[in-house]
């Protein structure tokens, strides 16, 4: 990564003083001060916007990587990626539901080594680190999913592809060295969802994700708001004459008939297309965007194959509801009768920790890979997995884990 200038510097102070995030008086001396909607992770590790990271191995967390890809990336496609929808109340939650948790840690244990793997539907990873589906990663970087791909295989990380990725499933499973999980939008229209879920099997891709959470509008605040900031003319990249000709230029959507799409929500779900869905593929289905037990509890006796627990990042709802707080009763209800995956909000060593003390088999990370996708590309995204490995190995020694099976429930408690 060549060294972040001080045109670049200048510029992006410039862009956070302009941004309507903020207070008009933006900044005391050269640390932002707290937005009007707090950001993630201004709340979380003050921002020294004139010591930005000169190159990955600089960088000491992964929100030392959000600064310069909100310097490189334009500030429509920033927003997309940090965006929650009205109040952000549910994107605020996210990180502050990790606090009412408190670990107990246990001592006089061996932890000289300590062995992270785990096995997720019959495949084990070293890690229980997931990267999440998000969509458009040529927003972030030229080499977009290719580049996170590769950066996944560095690691050996599971990785769960978006339907919105601007690189076609065939050549991200080569990028990765292996077939990712498919993420599905179901849209309204089976047909279009058929299609795409036999693409995504034919390329070898063993798991299915439904997002079951998609069911209506939203008003993504930040997103629109920096929109308005942003002065290129953006035709090249995006037809939005409607939307099947914007659709039409996702790599996931060629060659398909999208005259009956008519949105890409999926406001029309119900468990006959859970069904319908299990009888069209021999791929493994897994819901994601569980966050009530009874849905839990349905998911299991329907034989579903696994679900995340999941509100989109905040980007879905507004319910104010972390998933961290969703996470126990939804363990509960599944009695291990399947695997628990969970995401939104996870940033550190301890919150991976504490999601699986309370059930869950592995966790998904999204925002802070594309941050380091945003700073640098693959080396980016390489950093933050690393990262957040060392913390998360760093944090079962701290509470006595030798292994993931001894991350049980009674080390952690409600604060």
């Amino acid at each position: 990564m060549s060294n972040i200038t001080e045109q670049s510097r200048r510029k992006f102070l410039q862009f956070m003083a302009a941004s309507p995030l903020f207070a008009s008086s933006a900044f005391a001396g050269e640390v932002p001060a707290i937005p009007i909607k707090p950001s993630d992770p201004i709340n979380w590790a003050p921002l020294q916007s004139d010591k930005l990271i000169k190159s990955p191995k600089d960088a000491i967390n992964v929100f030392d990587f959000e600064a310069p890809c909100r310097v490189n990336v334009p500030p429509s496609h920033f927003g997309y990626m940090a965006s929650g929808i009205d109040d952000e109340v549910t994107l605020r939650a996210n990180r502050e539901g990790m606090q009412k948790f408190q670990l107990r840690p246990r001592r006089l244990v061996d932890v000289s080594k300590v062995d992270m793997s785990v096995d997720i539907l019959g495949a084990k990873y070293p890690s229980p680190i997931v990267l999440a589906p998000v969509g458009g990663h040529n927003m972030f970087h030229p080499e977009g999913e290719t580049a996170t791909a590769k950066a996944a295989k560095a690691g050996n990380h599971m990785q769960i592809l978006s339907t919105s990725t601007t690189t076609a499933v065939e050549d991200v499973n080569k990028a990765r060295g292996e077939p990712v999980w498919y993420q599905l939008y179901a849209s309204n229209s089976w047909d279009v969802a058929k299609a795409l879920v036999a693409r995504a099997e034919k390329s070898g891709c063993p798991v299915v994700a439904l997002t079951v959470d998609r069911s209506g509008g939203r008003n993504q605040e930040t997103l629109f708001r920096l929109r308005q900031t942003d002065t290129r003319n953006c035709d090249g990249c995006h037809d939005r004459s409607s939307l099947t000709a914007n659709q039409a230029r996702r790599s996931m959507y060629e060659g398909i008939d999208l005259t009956k799409l008519r949105n890409t929500q999926s406001s029309n779900l119900n468990w006959d297309f859970v069904k319908k869905l299990r009888d069209s593929t021999k791929m493994k289905v897994v819901l994601k965007g569980i966050l009530a037990y009874e849905d839990a509890a349905l998911a299991a006796d329907a034989g579903v194959d696994g679900i995340i627990v999941s509100n989109h990042g905040g980007r879905s709802e507004d319910s104010g509801r972390s998933t961290i707080d969703a996470l126990p009763e939804i363990a509960e209800a599944v009695k291990g009768r399947m695997p628990i995956l969970v995401d939104s909000g996870f940033r550190r060593g301890t919150d991976i920790v504490k999601a699986l003390c309370m059930g869950a088999t592995a966790v998904c990370v999204g925002r802070p890979y594309i941050w380091g996708l945003g700073a640098v590309g693959q080396p980016g995204v390489e950093r933050v997995l690393e990262l957040m490995r060392e913390e998360l190995y760093g944090a079962m020694q701290q509470v006595g884990a030798p292994t993931i099976k001894h991350l049980v429930p009674a080390m952690v408690r409600r604060a």
